[in-house]
């Protein structure tokens, strides 16, 4: 369920001692007397935080805005995901800060704690719950396995690349800044370009104006040396993608060029899905509960751009979309058509205590996944392997799978 973020909300969501120890530390309220304030009730501290001057409320209010973000079980994995990182050679010490953390009442006080005492691990955990909320990577595979160079020179060689290459081809990217980050076995890098110039209406001294400055883009990488495979974050031109993955590759696997990408038609097999018999395969404790097909793209192998869309309610019946198709089949000739487009809806159950959640996966012939990089997103990344639609790099005896019979009614 969205959370939309409001500062009353926020207020009533943390406990007042901590938001006495925030106003504590900005020397505002003193006048308060947040200990007799009854929790969730925070309506003189709301009052009086009307009356700040818009500056200083707007710079606390994009702080509450990430805290409230980070209140949650996403947010907390990241914030412990960062401190694995930074403590990897204090192993007691991350013990004790993950048990600190674990004993508060909520996420939401989880959050502000590590704001206001861990604030070394904030920047990078804010950065991971970014990420793990991005949908449409593209994967590149064949990359070798060379460790990724996280020095400031490769830095300034990644950012510099970057920026050359939309400055010279789209006209932004003037300027262009990259942080990396380690998390687990993958390696996080953010970069961010200058975008164009914008004028966008906003309130300056208490009237309305537009006045120009300029956002910054975003391009996310992130690299598994053990699999030597590149995930890529780019909302833009598809042919900028390429480009950018040859970057990666030249600064900071220090490759001499992009190795080539052989064309494997099983980075997502999805004829398969086609048939009744299709068994999706999880392991037990996966908290996965139930696959189902919700819609099949058929394109066809004879006529450029022609296809045909299915879509059925699963809810009742997991084979309705088989059902469906069945029918199509009497009336074209199945084989001639490949699978191209899958959504799949998912429930997995993270916590014993709680409702499932219902996912819905949109694949996309060849490499096009819809799943993000988060617990969830993993679990259920890891089923499409188990199952074979995303299956390991092949071997050199292997040889991709080609379906040519129809469905049977």
């Amino acid at each position: 369920m969205a959370r939309n973020y409001t500062t009353r909300d926020f207020f009533r969501q943390m406990p007042n001692a901590l938001l006495a120890r925030y106003f504590g530390a900005h020397e505002l309220f003193a006048d308060l007397d947040f200990s007799a304030m009854k929790e969730t009730k925070p309506d003189e501290l709301f009052g009086a935080w009307l009356h700040l001057p818009d500056p200083t409320r707007n710079e606390m209010d994009a702080e509450f805005r990430d805290m409230f973000d980070m209140g949650c079980e996403k947010g907390f994995r990241a914030i412990v995901d960062e401190a694995t990182w930074q403590l990897r050679k204090a192993p007691d010490e991350l013990a004790a800060f993950v048990e600190t953390l674990s004993a508060l009442a909520s996420h939401y006080e989880r959050a502000m704690v590590s704001f206001l005492d861990h604030n070394e691990y904030w920047k990078g955990a804010t950065r991971f719950y970014h990420a793990d909320t991005l949908s449409y990577w593209r994967k590149r595979k064949h990359l070798a396995h060379n460790p990724a160079a996280v020095d400031e020179a490769s830095m300034a060689q990644l950012a510099g690349a970057i920026s050359r290459y939309f400055h010279t081809t789209e006209g932004r990217g003037k300027h262009c800044l990259v942080e990396p980050y380690r998390r687990g076995d993958l390696d996080y890098f953010f970069a961010y370009p200058e975008d164009y110039s914008q004028q966008d209406p906003e309130w300056v001294d208490g009237e309305i104006d537009r006045r120009p400055h300029n956002p910054a883009f975003e391009v996310v990488f992130v690299y598994s040396q053990k699999e030597g495979s590149l995930d890529l974050h780019f909302r833009g031109s598809y042919k900028a993608i390429e480009p950018l993955q040859a970057i990666f590759a030249t600064t900071i696997l220090k490759l001499a060029e992009l190795p080539p990408d052989p064309k494997d038609e099983r980075v997502y097999d999805l004829n398969p899905l086609r048939y009744t018999g299709f068994n999706f395969n999880y392991a037990v404790g996966s908290g996965i509960e139930r696959i189902a097909i919700t819609k099949l793209r058929l394109s066809s192998r004879a006529e450029k751009g022609e296809r045909i869309t299915l879509e059925a309610d699963a809810s009742e019946d997991l084979n309705a979309i088989y059902a469906l198709l069945a029918k199509l089949g009497k009336a074209i000739q199945l084989h001639s058509y490949n699978v191209t487009q899958v959504e799949l809806s998912a429930s997995v159950a993270l916590d014993a205590e709680k409702p499932a959640k219902s996912v819905t996966i949109r694949i996309t012939h060849p490499n096009s996944c819809s799943l993000k990089y988060d617990e969830l997103g993993l679990r259920l990344r890891q089923m499409l392997e188990d199952s074979g639609v995303e299956p390991k790099a092949p071997t050199e005896e292997d040889e991709p799978a080609v379906v040519e019979e129809p469905v049977e009614a």
